[in-house]
């Protein structure tokens, strides 16, 4: 068992109410993404929105996102070719809260275009990300997807939708 930075013992933590921890850990602020595919069942784009996207590596270059094991949209997700990571701006909020509702035709009124192998890049996007699923990780009630990046590119200038505290907002600096 390793000690705390203080230098006494650490204790180990075995109850952790969830409330509280989605409290404490509410306190990172973080992006919002929106991760876009055609689906390959309908040929229609589909998509999730999800605020737990990070980088992993430079070489190769790899990305990283949770999705849980309730999401019906990672099912749809999943089988295709090709995923497309969405990074939002604060104005798209309406487009996140569409992408996270259950069911429904998630791209209603939602503008996009292709990225150059056809994945949904929506517009107002800051960057999209263009990549494959490389691995998954079943990780407690969340499957931890590391994908490979194959193109990118800056879309829009603006400033991030961010996600603090279990509210979106902006940046002001």
């Amino acid at each position: 068992m390793h000690g705390s930075p203080n230098g006494s013992p650490a204790t180990p933590v075995t109850d952790i109410d969830g409330a509280r921890f989605r409290s404490v850990l509410g306190r990172f602020a973080t992006g919002v993404v929106a991760i876009t595919a055609i689906e390959p069942e309908t040929g229609r784009p589909t998509g999730l929105a999800a605020n737990s996207f990070t980088s992993v590596s430079l070489e190769p270059p790899l990305v990283a996102f949770c999705v849980a094991h309730t999401s019906t949209s990672w099912p749809r997700l999943r089988p295709a070719e090709r995923l497309c990571i969405n990074i939002l701006s604060e104005p798209q909020l309406e487009v996140c809260k569409r992408l996270a509702i259950k069911g429904g035709d998630k791209f209603a009124d939602i503008e996009w275009s292709g990225s150059p192998n056809g994945s949904p890049v929506i517009e107002g996007a800051l960057a999209w990300i263009e990549c494959t699923v490389e691995q998954e990780h079943v990780a407690g009630d969340h499957v931890i997807v590391v994908a490979r990046v194959h193109a990118l590119d800056k879309h829009h200038e603006g400033d991030p939708l961010l996600f603090y505290k279990g509210g979106y907002g902006r940046f002001d600096g």
